[in-house]
């Protein structure tokens, strides 16, 4: 793979937020360490050209496999391939902390972190159910709201 070789994207097309990247390098600095841009923006491009190496060698993994979605073991494999199995443990405890903070996130859903056993959630899908029946059957609706014009009463 050619530097920034990506398939549809030009160079400057793809890169990573800097002031993003800036923040990043900053703390990861002693206070009294400073960068100059040139090495800021190098820093940055070479961020970007190992998340090429390591994609492109994930989706050799992948393709290995016989897989079509590249998966985290895919990602783990293509670092050891590519020499960078020291890191593999802290990559790992990276991607389960990561996991966990997104489990409790808006993003994951109603239900996630919701404890419930099959039982449980059988029961209150039935109850759910037997609401939405009565409200059909007696004529009566949940009240619209004045946000969503489509419902009606």
């Amino acid at each position: 793979m050619e530097p920034m070789d990506i398939v549809g994207k030009s160079k400057e097309d793809v890169s990573l937020p800097k002031a993003t990247m800036f923040k990043i390098i900053k703390e990861m600095l002693p206070p009294d360490v400073r960068v100059a841009r040139d090495a800021q923006d190098l820093l940055v491009e070479c961020c970007v050209e190992f998340i090429n190496l390591v994609s492109s060698e994930s989706n050799e993994v992948c393709s290995r496999e016989d897989k079509r979605t590249i998966a985290p073991e895919h990602v783990i494999q293509a670092l050891k391939d590519l020499g960078f199995g020291e890191y593999i443990e802290e990559v790992y405890a990276a991607y389960e902390q990561h996991k966990l903070e997104t489990l409790d996130s808006p993003k994951a859903g109603k239900w996630s972190g919701v404890e419930m056993t099959e039982e449980e959630a059988l029961a209150e899908q039935q109850r759910m159910f037997a609401e939405a029946r009565a409200r059909m059957n007696n004529g009566t609706s949940v009240p619209k709201s004045d946000s969503d014009p489509g419902l009606e009463n």
